[in-house]
Order: C-alpha cells, then sequence, then structure tokens
C-alpha cells in the first residue's frame, strides 16, 4: 500500500514551497511534490514582466530571511522596491533558488490521485508508487481552474489554447493569432506574440483596456502604499485577511469577483496598443474552419464579420470548480463541494475535511484577494503551518499513547 510519511504538500509554486519551508524549518519534513516554479517557467508568455512591486513579490520563510532583494543581490541583478517591472525570469529564478535553499527535499514527481483512507490520506503518484498520509496541503495553483470558451469547443485541439498553457510563443511567428479577453493574461500573451513575430488579434466585449495603474502618482501621494497597490481598500485586504473571512458567504464572492480585476500592467500598453488589432465591444458569436484556417464570426461596432486567423489562444480566465481538481478522488469532490463554491476553509486554510489544507487563489474567497498574489504567501504559510504542526503534534501524541498502552492503533492499516 506504500509508506506512511506526516505531511504531503502538493505543488511547488510560491505558495507550496512558503508552506513547506515553514514545515521543514520546524522539523516536521514534509514531502513536497512537483516542479519548481512551474506555472512561472513554463506557461508564462515569455519576455512577461509582472504587474506587482518588487516588495511584493517575496516567498516567504520562517525568518524572512530571503526576499527577492536578497536573491537580486546575489546574482547581481539591479533592483528596486517599486517601479521596477519584474521579469517573469527573474521571478522563477528566484523561486527556484529558494526551493534549494528551504525545500531541498522537493521531489519532482507529479500526484496522481488523493483519497480519503482510514483517518488520513492515501497519495498515489503518476510512477504507480503511493505512500499514506496524516496531512496533505493543496498548493496547485490556478491552472486547473482555466475557464474554456464554449464557444470554442468545435475548433480542433491543437487551433486553440487557454492563456494559462501558453508559455514560449516562438512557435506563432509568422501566423495570425486572435486572442479572447480584455484582462492582463490576454494583453501580456498579445504583447508576447508581437515580440516573437506575430499578428495579435484582441477580441474584447469591453469598452476599453484599462491598463494598471491608471494615475500612479496621484494614488501614491493620495493612499499608502500595500503590496496589493496603493489604496485604502486594499491595505485593509492586506493587513486584515481575518476580517473578510467572517463577512457573509455572499458578500465574499461579490468582493472577491468585482475588486481588483485582472486588469493588464501599465508596462506592455505602448506595444498592445500601437502592435495589437483591438476589437472592442466585440463577440465572438461562432468558430469553425474554412479552408484550413479558424473561422470567427465577429459581432461588433462595424456589424457581422468572419475573421480568419491561425490559431485561437482564449485568456478568458478562471473559476474555482472543485470538479476540477482530478487529483481528487470523487467522494473527496463531493465532501468538498457541499461545503459551497468557496470552500468555506477554516481560519487555518483547512477544508470541510479534516487534515486536507487548500491555499494560493482557490482560498481567495474565504481571506479576500491578497491570496491570488504572491504577497499573500507569508499569512497562507504561517496560518496553515501552524495548523498543520499542532494537528501532527496531537497525532503523534495518540501514536505515541497507543503503543505505550500496548494496543497500537496506527493511522493507517495496511
Amino acid at each position: 500500500m506504500g509508506s506512511n510519511t506526516g505531511v504531503v504538500v502538493i505543488g511547488a509554486g510560491p505558495y507550496g514551497l512558503s508552506v513547506a519551508a515553514h514545515l521543514t524549518k520546524a522539523g516536521l519534513k514534509p514531502r513536497v511534490f512537483g516542479r519548481a516554479m512551474d506555472t512561472w517557467r513554463a506557461f508564462m508568455p515569455n519576455g512577461m514582466v509582472l504587474k506587482s512591486e518588487g516588495f511584493a513579490m517575496n516567498l516567504s520563510d520562517p525568518d524572512r530571511a530571503y526576499p527577492l532583494e536578497a536573491f537580486c543581490a546575489e546574482r547581481g541583478i539591479p533592483y528596486r522596491r517599486t517601479g521596477w517591472p519584474v521579469p517573469v525570469e527573474v521571478f522563477a529564478a528566484y523561486g527556484e533558488a529558494f526551493q534549494k535553499r528551504f525545500v531541498p527535499q522537493l521531489e519532482d514527481q507529479d500526484v496522481v490521485g488523493v483519497a480519503r483512507r482510514d483517518g488520513g490520506f492515501q497519495i498515489t503518484l503518476r510512477s504507480g508508487a503511493s505512500l499514506l498520509a496524516s496531512q496533505v496541503v493543496l498548493a496547485m495553483g490556478i491552472r486547473a481552474f482555466a475557464r474554456p470558451a464554449p464557444v470554442l469547443a468545435a475548433l480542433p485541439a491543437d487551433r486553440v489554447t487557454h492563456s494559462a498553457d501558453q508559455g514560449d510563443t516562438e512557435w506563432f511567428r509568422g501566423q495570425r493569432v486572435a486572442v479572447l479577453g480584455g484582462g492582463a493574461s490576454a494583453m501580456d500573451v498579445a504583447a508576447a506574440l508581437h515580440r516573437r513575430g506575430a499578428e495579435a488579434v484582441a477580441i474584447t466585449h469591453r469598452a476599453a483596456v484599462r491598463f494598471y495603474p491608471p494615475n500612479p502618482l496621484r494614488d501614491r501621494m493620495l493612499s499608502p502604499l500595500t503590496p496589493l497597490g496603493p489604496g485604502w481598500k486594499k491595505q485593509l485586504c492586506v493587513k486584515l485577511p481575518d476580517l473578510f473571512h467572517i463577512l457573509p458567504q455572499r458578500l465574499r464572492r461579490h468582493l472577491v469577483s468585482t475588486y481588483l480585476g485582472p486588469a493588464p500592467a501599465w508596462s506592455v500598453r505602448e506595444i498592445v496598443e500601437a502592435h495589437t488589432d483591438l476589437r472592442l465591444c466585440t463577440e465572438v458569436m461562432r468558430a469553425g474552419m474554412v479552408g484550413g484556417r479558424v473561422a470567427l464570426t465577429l459581432s461588433g461596432p462595424e456589424g457581422v464579420e468572419v475573421l480568419l486567423v491561425d490559431h485561437v489562444i482564449a485568456a478568458t480566465g478562471y473559476e474555482i470548480d472543485i470538479d476540477r481538481l482530478a487529483i481528487l478522488d470523487a467522494p473527496l469532490r463531493a465532501a468538498l463541494r457541499q461545503a459551497g463554491a468557496d470552500l468555506a476553509l477554516s481560519s487555518s486554510f483547512e477544508t470541510r475535511i479534516p487534515g486536507l489544507f487548500m491555499v494560493g487563489t482557490p482560498a481567495a474567497t474565504s481571506f479576500g484577494p491578497l491570496l491570488r498574489f504572491v504577497c499573500g504567501t507569508d499569512f497562507a504559510a504561517r496560518r496553515t503551518a501552524g495548523r498543520v504542526m499542532r494537528s501532527q503534534a496531537f497525532l503523534d501524541c495518540e501514536t505515541t499513547r497507543r503503543e505505550r498502552a500496548g494496543a497500537v492503533m496506527p493511522l493507517f492499516k495496511a
């Protein structure tokens, strides 16, 4: 059935590495599975720069000893706390260095199954091996929750991708590519396509693309600067995630869906406005194939037209849906679904299933927009690790007590 272990962390992005760093420092020796910073290395548009300021891009180690600034100093990379658009390549390299320093036990293996078993969890790896864990932290990032565009369902799989799966755009060189969406992902992809010598056509129902920040000087003069940007509301999001946690569910959902939306960074505005065919107030009505090319029927200000392109990238956002967590078996997903769309996480990031934790973007509807950004790693890692450590100490004490009583009751039965 596999070996027994205490804690398993699934995912090696900013949240997974941060939680694992805290647990490792505490001596719990968690097993951690995934590829370090995989989403940031392999699935972000080439040449992309991040929207957050440099000081807001720190992963969390227990002593706060290794921020992005320290990494840049080591590598001789010019760093500024603010006013420096952080290249995604620099951030990915920082995350990998963080992993080597604080989570050296990372195992480059995929977890393909998680199921409840005898009070704990059975973890199945792609290799076929399995292990038993008393507690599991899910830190799988956002890619699993990519929202498809139903209007593109009839297109061949090799002619449409989601922006979540779009890394290097080199192979689009010389092609005409439609990008659906008007948010950050759409504009980052459009800019990357231009840099790689492709023609980008961005299609959005919006009347305008609102680049962030619209007026940074005024905002910074009139409101405090936070890791989420300048603003008093952002200050509340950063300082009081526990207050957000106790708000009514309906209000939490509304705030997360409407506040701090996916506005594209100011740094790509010039490229987009100068080199992208931007179709505003436009909807895709139908999609099909004509003469070996993708034919999109558009309805916009000029009426209905057919746009021929070589490929479509759907930058249509993300939707937290438990059923998309395919590594969880059906009974686990059903149990989580009963808690509602926001997962009803406890104040320690524990789901309604004892011992199963979830950090990162899926936790935003419980703790607010802070959890959608890297700057939320410190709060999540300290809160989650604290609860995991207390629970593990209790479990270990129970095992010791039973062993001393002469009636060994293992956490898991073979």
